[in-house]
């Protein structure tokens, strides 16, 4: 049974002491920076298991969802509600995965590659010219490119189009095609998640993991506003890429949360942090509620990220490109990521390698 850090905290005192503190109680400080270390990791473990659970469950309902192959494939129009059915069940898994990014990078990282790399990361590598296989372009994107392939943005196509070992995005047009996706590309996907989840289950996190992962995920904000201008944005044809950045700041918080009963332990200084932190998180998650759907607000004609000018930044992806180069800057004194690093540093948790 999984059980908060609060009551943890609670039940290690009771354990010594033979009476149970009531959740945030003075008793708590009791506890050494290890067994707060402790808990916090836990309560982190158990928040990415319960999201590696759930990414499994949608990449398995996804490929249950991909219609019986016949001779001429499927497309959005022929097989309407299978794919509208993919789709929703694409979103479930991308919310969950997004949410546990940062440690996966960390402790999967063939498993993160595999998964959630880009079309472009993998073409890069070598030329794909069967989209619909287990092999080259796989991934949560791969699949993505595949459902969304009626509706991929002017800007997406025109930077891959210019890509070398280039292949325009389609439905299955063949038999063969239908099967190699439900039957090859959507079983590596959800064999890499259920793989995932099942070696994560017996892994020991530690500290620079858990809390180090997640800042560098909130270091990674402004890269997702930044290629919107080039189209190479990550949730690029599902137009799903704020959704993604969403999730990000919900791990955030919730990771956050497991470490701050440590970080309050740390005095005026801690306290201080402490507020500052979650400040920048308001701030963030505030911006991204403010703006309709899960896909960023249009780019303002003629926008230049090196030099925008007034008019730009002050429409509403200006306004939002401007909120996320700062909050995610770690150089910044004020922002969220440097507050967060300030916090990992101020309980000593070691930077990752």
């Amino acid at each position: 049974m999984y059980i908060p850090a609060c009551l943890r905290s609670g039940l290690a005192i009771a354990a010594a002491a033979l009476s149970l503190p009531a959740c945030g109680s003075d008793n708590e400080t009791l506890l050494s920076d290890a067994e707060y270390e402790r808990n916090a990791v836990l309560d982190v473990k158990a928040y990415i298991q319960d999201n590696l659970d759930e990414f499994a469950a949608a990449t398995a309902a996804l490929q249950a969802a991909a219609p019986e192959p016949d001779a001429d494939g499927w497309s959005a129009t022929s097989d309407e509600e299978a794919v509208a059915a993919m789709k929703a069940e694409w979103k479930r898994a991308r919310q969950s995965y997004e949410r546990v990014e940062g440690a996966i990078a960390v402790v999967f990282p063939d498993f993160d590659y595999s998964t959630d790399a880009r079309y472009d990361a993998f073409i890069e590598v070598a030329a794909d010219d069967d989209l619909f296989d287990d092999e080259g372009v796989t991934g949560v994107h791969a699949v993505e490119r595949i459902l969304w392939a009626d509706q991929i943005p002017e800007p997406v196509l025109a930077f891959e189009s210019a890509l070398p070992n280039y292949s325009p995005a389609a439905f299955p047009a063949t038999e063969a095609e239908a099967a190699a996706f439900k039957d090859e590309l959507c079983a590596r996907l959800a064999d890499d998640a259920e793989a995932m989840k099942t070696q994560f289950r017996g892994l020991a996190l530690d500290a620079p993991s858990a809390y180090r992962g997640v800042i560098n995920s909130i270091l990674e904000q402004v890269e997702k506003t930044s290629k919107a201008a080039t189209g190479e944005e990550e949730s690029r044809y599902a137009q799903y890429t704020l959704a993604d950045m969403r999730a990000n700041v919900a791990a955030g918080e919730a990771t956050y949360e497991a470490f701050q009963p440590w970080l309050l332990t740390k005095g005026a200084e801690g306290a201080e942090v402490d507020k500052a932190v979650l400040a920048g998180f308001n701030r963030l998650s505030s911006a991204y509620d403010a703006i309709e759907g899960d896909a960023l607000p249009p780019l303002p004609e003629g926008w230049s990220e090196e030099a925008p000018t007034e008019e730009q930044l002050a429409t509403p992806f200006g306004e939002l490109f401007s909120l996320v180069k700062r909050e995610s800057d770690d150089g910044t004194p004020g922002s969220l990521a440097h507050d967060m690093t300030r916090s990992a540093d101020l309980l000593g948790i070691d930077q990752l390698p």
